[in-house]
């Protein structure tokens, strides 16, 4: 039987690889999500699903990833697209959803629910922009400069925005991120 070399075929393959990628990457699409979520483990669902979505479709306009002039960096290009995708969502969110001020999820197995979830429900008080600078800042570890390319806003405004929302975390935790940090 002779192998089919055509369209078809590399469709499939493309496909393959892109399951592989998106099994590798889910995980850490999903913790950053959570963050940039405040916490909110269901719309972190969907900003995955929305962000993987998006990477599916250019996987296929580029043809593969990591040819020359194409997307050399599919994992960088997935959480700039997820944190777009967070950025974005607030405007399309439907009147008919109401936030809650508990989750109705457990805190994740880790080393120190209490304190992850004290600065989940700190990053949920700031506005989804401040929360996506700290989050690539702090969480993700990019530079300013990639942060701004994410965000498509200037280098000084990610420093600015960092500044003033961390203020803003250590205004609500107060002395308990002392006292959480100690544990």
């Amino acid at each position: 039987m002779a192998t089919d070399h055509g369209p078809r075929a590399a469709r499939r393959e493309a496909d393959e690889e892109f399951r592989a990628f998106a099994a590798a990457r889910t995980q850490a699409l999903y913790r950053t999500a959570c963050l940039l979520a405040g916490g909110d483990t269901h719309l972190a669902e969907d900003l995955v699903q929305e962000a993987l979505g998006r990477v599916y479709l250019q996987w296929h306009r580029t043809g593969r990833f990591g040819r020359r002039d194409r997307i050399d960096n599919p994992a960088g290009y997935a959480h700039t697209v997820l944190v777009r995708a967070h950025l974005t969502h607030r405007g399309r969110r439907r009147s008919g959803e109401q936030p809650h001020a508990e989750l109705p999820d457990g805190p994740a197995p880790g080393r120190d629910p209490a304190l992850r979830l004290t600065l989940v429900d700190a990053l949920a008080r700031l506005s989804p922009a401040d929360r996506a600078v700290l989050v690539l800042r702090y969480w993700e570890d990019r530079s300013v400069e990639e942060t701004a390319d994410v965000l498509r806003i200037g280098p000084g405004a990610v420093r600015t925005r960092a500044s003033r929302a961390l203020a803003r975390i250590r205004a609500v935790l107060g002395e308990d991120l002392g006292l959480l940090a100690e544990r």
